[in-house]
């Protein structure tokens, strides 16, 4: 077995995880999973300070809380670097899940008639421009080690629009083309890039406003007759960044219960 083979393996309790919007909801359970498997982390936030420095507080040689605003390319590359200097390594491995405010609440989304390109905007800026600049902060550090994961959040929606939100999941499915186009170009170094999707999932934050009825009809549309929870979905991205899936790029892991097969 070649080094370079080794490489591409290289075990979870070995990488530098950074996770964007990383203290709360989707983002927090994200996090303690990789915790879980022993893997260093930096739990970057905007806004939620306390929680974020809470679980710094919790892991202190494992875990370490930065502030950035992800759409900002200097704040970003900035948190890589105060990152590799606190754990004397690169980040590795990238979980883009930071979401720009949102909240699901089919009521209260903008329809047809009243969208405007400053919602699509917003969406765009936190979702596709905020992955670009992770992974472009990130790639000095993985084409160095000839070793990195990349791992977008997105969703069902653009399959099954169950409640079109149009801002969110127009910026989700192109968070998916970026996902393929960078697997092919960054192959090479040794670098996947993978995305994984959930449905409505049980509960988070963004979820709050949801109407409990929503979660009744999803569950009973699904071979598995529930909603996901937070922390399976999670165990998909744990995959991702395991040696399991070395040869596994450029894909969509949709975890919805089978609503969505294909």
């Amino acid at each position: 077995m070649t080094s370079a083979t080794l490489s591409l393996a290289l075990p979870i309790r070995d990488q530098v995880v950074l996770f964007t919007g990383g203290a709360r909801g989707l983002g927090a359970r994200l996090v303690q999973s990789f915790l879980g498997e022993d893997a260093r982390v930096v739990v970057n936030y905007l806004g939620s300070a306390a929680a974020a420095r809470e679980t710094a507080a919790a892991f202190p040689k494992r875990a370490v809380a930065i502030q950035s605003d992800v759409c900002d390319p200097a704040q970003v590359a900035a948190l890589v670097d105060e990152a590799a200097a606190y754990f004397g390594s690169p980040i590795n491995t990238v979980i883009n899940n930071a979401l720009a405010d949102f909240s699901f609440n089919g009521d209260a989304r903008p329809h047809a008639d009243a969208l405007t390109w400053e919602n699509l905007d917003q969406q765009f800026s936190g979702t596709v421009r905020g992955a670009l600049n992770t992974v472009q902060s990130a790639l000095p550090g993985m084409r160095a080690t000839g070793f990195g994961r990349i791992i977008n959040v997105g969703t069902n929606l653009f399959q099954n629009p169950v409640v079109p939100y149009h801002d969110y999941t127009a910026a989700k499915a192109a968070l998916l083309s970026l996902t393929r186009t960078l697997a092919h170009d960054l192959g090479p170094d040794g670098i996947t890039v993978n995305m994984v999707s959930g449905g409505l999932l049980r509960t988070t934050d963004a979820r709050s406003a949801t109407p409990e009825a929503v979660f009744d009809l999803i569950a009973a549309g699904t071979p598995l007759r529930r909603v996901t929870t937070p922390e399976e979905f999670a165990d998909a991205a744990l995959f991702f960044a395991s040696p399991w899936s070395r040869s596994v790029t450029g894909q969509n892991l949709v975890v919805d219960g089978g609503l969505v097969m294909g």
